[in-house]
C-alpha cells in the first residue's frame, strides 16, 4: 500500500463551548513502517465499520470549499500541505460550530492500493494506557484508540477524476441512531448521500431469492449458492469494496456466469452495477430449515414477517406467494 502523502494535524477541543485550538504541522510525514501500520490498521477498522453511508460532492461553493482545495492539489497547483492545512482550518471552524464535537488529531493520507489512489481523512482519539520502560518500571502512556474511529471519510480519487457519473466515490461513518454529531463533519468533506447501500443489498437478497425460485434449485444447491453470495458479499464489505453484480454472477454459477446477471436486468430491479454492501443487512440474510416425517421446509429468514408468518402459539406457518410449480402440482393432486 504506497503512501504518497500523509500528515497529521491537532484540534485542541473540547465539548463545552471553548474555542478550537489549531496545533497545524507544517510539513509531511516521512514514509516509515509506523505510518504504513497505522494505515493499515485505520483501514481495518473503518472497514469494519458497520452504519456507513456513500455519496458524492456538493457542487463545490462557499459552503462547500474541500473538493475544489482537493482538485487543486491533485492538479499540482498546490502541495499536500498546504491543502491539508486549509482543510483542517475548514474542519476547526465548523468543529467550533458545533458544541457537541470533541477535538483530536486529524489524519490526512493519501495513498494507492491496487491500481486505485485514495484520501482518507479520520479523526483520531486516544487512550490512555501503560508502558514498561526499558529499565522495566510502569509509566502511564498515551495511544491511538482506532476503536474509537467515529469520524472518518474515504474518498475513491480515482473514481471521482475517471467515472463524473458515479455517486458513490466517498463513503463515510454516519452518527449511530440518527445522531447529529458527526454532521459538520460530513459537511465538511462536502459530500451528499448517493447510494442507499442497506437499501441495494436487499434488493440483492431479493433478486437472488427470486432467481433460486425460479432456478426451482434443489435444497443443497440452494444453500450452497447463498453461501456463495454472502461469502463474497462479505469478503468485499471487510476490503472496502462494492459488490459487483457481473462478477457474483460468475461466482453464482460457473457454468452460467451470466445466468443472474441476466435475471436482475430482465426483471428490472433498478440496481446499480457496482455499490458498497451493507454487512447489517447481510448478516440478517440466513436460511431457516427443517426436515420432518416427509415434510421439508427452508426460506430465507429475510421473508419472515412478509411471505412467511410463524404462530408461536399454535406452532403453524403462513406461507404466501407459493412456487408456481408446487402450485400446479397441488391442483393436479386436487383435480
Amino acid at each position: 500500500m504506497p503512501i504518497r502523502h500523509s500528515i497529521v494535524h491537532l484540534i485542541d477541543k473540547k465539548p463545552d463551548g471553548n474555542p478550537a485550538v489549531l496545533h497545524a504541522r507544517d510539513s509531511e510525514l516521512a514514509s516509515s513502517d509506523a505510518m504504513e501500520n497505522l494505515l493499515a490498521d485505520l483501514n481495518e477498522s473503518y472497514n469494519a465499520k458497520q452504519g456507513k453511508a456513500w455519496g458524492f460532492f456538493h457542487e463545490e461553493s462557499g459552503a462547500y470549499p474541500f473538493s475544489g482545495w482537493l482538485k487543486a492539489y491533485l492538479s499540482g497547483e498546490q502541495d499536500f500541505t498546504t491543502f491539508s492545512r486549509q482543510s483542517v482550518e475548514q474542519l476547526q471552524k465548523l468543529m467550533e460550530e458545533s458544541n457537541l464535537s470533541t477535538g483530536g488529531h486529524v489524519l490526512f493520507a493519501h495513498y494507492q492500493q491496487g491500481m486505485t489512489d485514495y484520501l482518507t481523512i479520520a479523526l483520531l482519539l486516544h487512550s490512555d494506557g501503560v508502558a514498561v520502560t526499558d529499565t522495566l518500571e510502569l509509566t502511564p502512556a498515551k495511544h491511538l484508540d482506532l476503536g474509537q474511529l467515529h469520524l472518518a471519510a474515504r474518498i475513491n480519487l480515482s473514481e471521482w477524476q475517471n467515472n463524473k457519473q458515479s455517486k458513490q466515490y466517498i463513503s463515510f461513518i454516519k452518527g449511530k441512531n440518527g445522531k447529529k454529531v458527526s454532521d459538520y463533519f460530513r459537511d465538511f468533506i462536502g459530500c451528499q448521500e448517493g447510494v442507499d447501500a442497506p437499501g441495494e443489498t436487499r434488493t440483492l437478497l431479493k433478486a437472488f431469492s427470486d432467481f433460486v425460485e425460479s432456478e426451482d434449485l434443489p435444497e443443497e444447491a440452494a444453500r450452497e449458492k447463498t453461501g456463495i453470495l454472502v461469502d463474497y458479499a462479505s469478503s468485499q464489505a471487510k476490503m472496502g469494496a462494492p459488490i459487483t453484480l457481473d462478477e457474483l454472477s460468475g461466482l453464482i454459477d460457473e457454468d452460467r456466469p451470466r445466468a443472474f446477471y441476466d435475471h436482475i436486468r430482465n426483471k428490472d430491479y433498478g440496481m446499480s452495477p457496482e455499490f458498497p454492501a451493507d454487512k447489517r443487512t447481510l448478516n440478517q440474510f440466513r436460511r431457516f430449515t427443517g426436515r420432518a416425517e416427509g415434510l421439508s421446509i427452508s426460506f430465507e429468514a429475510h421473508l419472515l414477517g412478509s411471505k412467511v408468518e410463524f404462530d408461536e402459539e399454535r406452532n403453524t406457518l403462513l406461507v404466501r406467494g407459493l412456487p408456481t410449480q408446487l402450485v400446479d402440482q397441488l391442483k393436479r393432486q386436487k383435480g
